[in-house]
């Protein structure tokens, strides 16, 4: 039987306080939904470990570096980081409660479940946005994957990461030498500028390969020493 013929099955849907958000089986595959907008599934993970891949490749050999992965999503980006014993501290900021739960004792606790169980990893129920803006936490490196990309935001909200002052904070969350590496499902030269403006030094931009169209890519800065 063909994926496309088989209709996707809701498992769970919520109101948060940012919308709607639903959990769905479609085949073998699950898939998050928030306000109707296909966010993510489980189907490839590829860009999600490369995201934890490239920023640890830019710490040059620290030694037990601390990352902040900004959305926990699927899972994907968690479960690489914990599966890597060179990872100090690792904390994972998400919004939706909705989705931790599904971690936690839902469906998606088969990518997760050794990770969260990992004494490395905290689970941080809060708005990305907020957290750096308000907190005195620092990491050496922060993997951010809250959105499609820094030119298509799921949320007003989350525009402002990508502004000057959202650029800033994220430089305070960093300790120097340390790494921003932003998911994008394409390459943006503006927000190449505005990371090289907001004063990141290495500014670069990997890419994902994919079978076809467009490929994924992780923006990358380093904080300067």
């Amino acid at each position: 039987m063909h994926h496309h013929t088989i209709a996707p099955v809701v498992i769970d849907r919520r109101e948060g306080p940012y919308g709607e958000v639903a959990l769905r089986r479609h085949g073998e595959l699950l898939q998050i939904i928030a306000n109707g907008c296909f966010l993510m599934d489980t189907s490839d993970g590829r860009s999600e470990r490369l995201l934890i891949d490239a920023a640890l490749d830019a710490l040059d050999d620290q030694p037990e570096p601390s990352v902040l992965i900004g959305g926990l999503g699927v899972g994907f980006s968690l479960a690489h980081a914990a599966a890597d014993r060179r990872w100090g501290r690792i904390a994972v900021v998400e919004r939706e409660q909705a989705i931790i739960d599904w971690h936690n004792d839902g469906p998606l606790s088969a990518i997760s479940g050794a990770a969260l169980t990992d004494p490395r990893t905290r689970i941080l129920h809060t708005d990305l946005v907020e957290y750096v803006s308000n907190s005195s936490d620092t990491y050496d490196a922060l993997c951010l994957d809250i959105d499609n990309g820094p030119d298509w935001t799921v949320t007003e909200d989350n525009n402002s990461l990508y502004s000057p002052a959202g650029l800033a904070a994220c430089q305070a969350r960093l300790k120097p030498g340390g790494v921003l590496a932003v998911w994008s499902a394409q390459p943006s030269s503006a927000f190449d500028f505005a990371l090289r403006n907001a004063g990141f030094q290495s500014v670069r931009t990997e890419e994902i390969p994919v079978a076809r169209g467009v490929p994924d890519v992780v923006h990358l800065g380093v904080r300067a020493a």
